[in-house]
């Protein structure tokens, strides 16, 4: 049997639910639960498979840690009482009535709450993959062994470590609080896993779910979407979403294809045009012939590039994973040597004094403070990313947008504000503006296109009168034409106008400045002659040329990824000072500059607002949502802009990196307090000073030290970004 064999648990077949480790893929389960290999979760192969009802583990984890957190309170209080002037409950019960209520409090947490950990404690040794659940189990499990002993027969002790009762110190809240901050953690880490699943539920609920069929004998049946063949003709009426690919045979509308393109402006289709599965048709009838159905359609290869991109990242690792496979066997092997030498040099009993320096050793390299260095300042940068309008999804986003070097952004929503305005009307020589937008709003109230809605609206924001107008009609591809107030009004592209057979050599040169501007120019004609331009475009934001500029000074390379035409993109780049342009850019093809991107070595973040920018987004290092985009699009973020601002980039920047630093004050200061206990807890001063750790002095350098890392982290609270 092969390795991957020996993990492989799935029978051929099956077409249920499929587990997988993130760590190692080659593990496949039909039930969720940890990898045999290092311990982690596992998580669904496909997210589309997930159910609405909550995650089992999920569920278990939140029930562990709400028993652990009631019973590790009092055990703290109790224990922790004296040093902190709260000593009086402890002083009512007596000392030997207190442990024992100690032991009674701490034993479920860590044997019931703890016991996931534990295992993964056990896995990890068995497989020689220690990593942060090696030092948990391990420490958890002496601090605890350590403590039943001491209360159950502390006789055994050496005098040293009994006090004048006779009474040994214990480690049980020690054991119970990392036990339950590690729950947490784990609870955090399971909701931010458990919401990549809805990005994939949201894009398939923007498939239609039925399709209109129109039979051989002319009869329209309507049947579910997975019973549409190729070759089938299908009816789409007006305002239902496409059912699948196709190519038009009949008839003529405007379809919204802003979740593919993510572009606001509905494009033209006619006999032989492509349709796209859950666009949305505008106000015509069309009958199409599919040419793609089931996992071969845009928007189920859309889902697949974010099920693939979201399933290659495993999920964040904390820094203690990175030392815990050299601070473990370190560990071990000072506590298996300070046993061997007390056992052969130590003073009588030598055994005794052997197996108490290798437990504290294990004890006091119990990574209490270690516990709480990463989720004490991922929760509160999360609470003041949220004050700011930056919210985090999880702590993985943060550690990545650290080292983030290139930043991709979308055009439409993102640095505009995704809807076209009228923003200039150039009247021809003998005609005057007012007249030129009278004529163009009057007609284009015919018109369901967006730019047609821009014009018109234009009009009623200028007061501009508009009059009756009949005789509408529209070319295909070219523009609209009618009658208003008795004179022939036609407007257009250049096509219909070169149509005419008009001389505008000069006009163009005009309408090409205005393009240059990132605008869209409609030329207005007037019984047979010109009168004039009309331009639209989608405005800039505000905020948008400052955040660029701070952006380039935090370190980021940043690149324009647009559906839209390069000529506009360019001139939308050059105005607001993007570095490079990839324009006419379709969804794949965006997770496929960011994936060669990554594949030359950049740390990628991107920002999108829309559907089509979901397989950038899970694909992207940090993927970052604008908060008024798309609900698929924020799913797929690891961080969200609250106002869809891009200076939001730059505050989530500054706290990224203020929480890092946070992270790396916090690790230092637990670990300086692991480094420099265990070699004492070992008995290192012994031979010069008498000096052997006290357990009781031990529990409260734990506390100081965790005491610090808390406060440490909660001045991210003030964080100025």
């Amino acid at each position: 049997m092969s390795a991957d064999e020996q993990y492989e648990s799935v029978p051929a077949g099956y077409t249920g639910a499929v587990y997988v480790c993130p760590m190692h893929p080659r593990v496949r389960r039909t039930q969720p639960g940890s990898c045999p290999i290092c311990g982690m979760g596992l998580e669904l192969a496909s997210a589309a498979m997930a159910e609405e009802e909550p995650n089992p583990e999920l569920a278990d984890f939140t029930r562990r840690f709400w028993i652990g957190a009631v019973l590790t309170v009092p055990l703290l209080v109790l224990a922790m009482g004296p040093f902190l002037g709260l000593g009086g409950a402890r002083a009512a019960l007596g000392e030997r009535d207190a442990l024992w209520i100690e032991l009674v409090l701490g034993t479920p947490v860590v044997l019931w709450c703890g016991l996931p950990f534990l295992a993964r404690g056990w896995t990890s040794f068995r497989t020689l993959k220690l990593n942060m659940f090696s030092l948990i189990a391990m420490g958890v499990i002496a601090a605890w062994l350590y403590s039943v002993v001491a209360v159950l027969v502390p006789g055994i002790f050496p005098d040293g470590f009994r006090d004048a009762e006779g009474h040994v110190g214990v480690y049980f809240e020690a054991a119970a609080v990392i036990v339950t901050l590690v729950l947490l953690g784990q609870l955090m880490e399971l909701r931010a896993r458990q919401g990549t699943g809805k990005a994939i539920r949201a894009l398939l609920d923007m498939a239609a779910k039925a399709a209109l069929v129109i039979r051989d004998n002319g009869r329209e049946e309507e049947v579910p979407l997975d019973e549409v063949r190729l070759g089938d003709r299908l009816r789409v009426r007006p305002g239902d979403k496409v059912p699948v690919d196709g190519l038009v045979v009949n008839g003529r509308s405007f379809v919204d294809e802003s979740m593919i393109t993510g572009e606001p402006v509905p494009v033209e289709k006619t006999p032989g045009d492509s349709l796209t599965g859950a666009t949305v048709n505008g106000s015509g009838s069309l009958i199409m012939e599919a040419t793609r159905v089931g996992a071969d359609t845009v928007l189920n290869q859309i889902v697949a590039m974010v099920e693939a991109a979201q399933r290659s990242r495993a999920p964040i690792q904390q820094y203690a994973d990175r030392v815990a496979g050299l601070f473990v066997p370190a560990v071990i092997l000072i506590a298996a040597c300070s046993f061997i030498v007390w056992a052969i040099w130590g003073p009588a009993p030598p055994l005794s004094y052997a197996l108490i320096a290798a437990v504290a050793v294990l004890i006091i390299a119990c990574p209490c403070a270690l516990g709480l260095a990463t989720p004490m300042s991922i929760m509160t940068a999360t609470g003041r990313g949220a004050q700011i309008g930056v919210l985090i999804k999880n702590a993985e986003a943060l550690e990545r947008f650290e080292t983030v070097d290139t930043l991709i952004v979308d055009k439409t929503g993102t640095l505009t504000e995704g809807n076209p305005r009228l923003v200039a009307v150039l009247p021809a020589a003998g005609h005057d503006a007012v007249t030129v937008l009278k004529l163009a709003a009057t007609l284009e109230k015919g018109s369901e296109h967006p730019l047609a809605k821009a014009i018109v609206q234009g009009a009623e924001d200028r007061e501009v009168a508009l009059a009756a107008s009949t005789d509408f009609e529209a070319v295909t591809g070219k523009g609209v034409k009618g009658t208003v107030d008795g004179q022939t009004v036609m407007i257009g592209n250049l096509k219909l106008v070169q149509d005419l057979g008009l001389d505008l050599e000069a006009l163009t040169a005009t309408a090409d400045s205005r393009r240059d501007g990132g605008e869209t120019v409609m030329f207005v004609m007037l019984d047979g002659q010109f009168a004039g331009l009309v331009s639209v475009a989608d405005p800039v934001k505000d905020s948008t040329p400052g955040a660029l500029k701070a952006l380039h000074q935090l370190g980021f390379r940043i690149i324009m990824a647009t559906g839209d035409s390069e000529r506009t993109a360019k001139a939308v780049a050059a105005h607001v000072g993007i570095d490079d342009v990839r324009a006419g850019l379709l969804p794949e093809d965006k997770a496929r500059l960011i994936s060669e991107l990554q594949a030359a070595g950049s740390k990628v973040a991107m920002a999108g607002d829309g559907v089509n920018d979901a397989p950038a987004l899970a694909q992207a290092d940090v993927g970052i949502a604008m908060g008024t985009g798309a609900d698929v699009a924020i799913e797929s973020a690891g961080i969200t802009l609250v106002k869809g601002n891009l200076d939001g980039i730059v505050r989530a920047r500054r706290l990224a990196r203020a929480t890092m630093r946070n992270i790396r004050q916090n690790l230092f200061l637990a670990l300086a307090y692991n480094a420099s206990g265990v070699p004492v807890a070992a008995g290192l001063l012994y031979p010069f000073f008498g000096i052997l750790v006290s357990p009781m002095f031990a529990a409260f350098a734990m506390t100081a030290s965790s005491i610090s890392v808390v406060l440490n982290s909660l001045r991210l609270r003030s964080l100025r970004v």
